[in-house]
C-alpha cells in the first residue's frame, strides 16, 4: 500500500520559516515527480511547487517564488518544502502528491498526480 505522510507543519509567525517533509513508501521512489499543494478552508487545493524525479528541475506558484524551496532525497524517499517569509495567506494544509514520470514533471493540476498524502497543517499568524 503506497503511502505519502506530511510532517512539519504547525504554527508559525509571519515572517518565519517551517519546513515540510513527506516520506513516501514509492517503489521506487525515483520513478515519481513530485508536488505539494495547499488548500485553505472553503477553497480549492492549489499548486505550490513540483519537482522532477531526479531533482533536476523545480517549478513553484508565483505567489511562492522566492520564498519556498522544493527538495528531495531519493535514498531517503523523502521531498521537502522549505518555507521562508511566511505570510498569513499561506496558512492552510499541505499536501504532497506523486505522479508517475512519464506524465512530465510540473503538472499543476491535482488530477495528475496519482498519490497524495493526509497533509499538515499550517497556520502562519499576523
Amino acid at each position: 500500500q503506497v503511502q505519502l505522510v506530511e510532517s512539519g507543519g504547525g504554527l508559525v509567525q509571519a515572517g518565519g520559516s517551517l519546513r515540510l517533509s513527506c516520506a513516501a513508501s514509492l517503489r521506487p521512489f525515483s520513478s515519481y515527480d513530485m508536488g505539494w499543494f495547499r488548500q485553505a478552508p472553503g477553497k480549492e487545493r492549489d499548486f505550490v511547487a513540483a519537482i522532477s524525479w531526479r531533482g533536476g528541475s523545480t517549478f513553484y506558484a508565483d505567489s511562492v517564488k522566492g520564498r519556498f524551496t522544493i527538495s528531495r532525497d531519493n535514498a531517503k524517499n523523502t521531498v521537502y518544502l522549505q518555507m521562508n517569509s511566511l505570510k498569513p495567506e499561506d496558512t492552510a494544509v499541505y499536501y504532497c502528491a506523486a505522479e508517475a514520470s512519464s506524465v512530465g514533471a510540473g503538472s499543476r493540476s491535482v488530477l495528475a498526480y496519482e498519490y497524495w498524502g493526509q497533509g499538515t497543517q499550517v497556520t502562519v499568524s499576523s
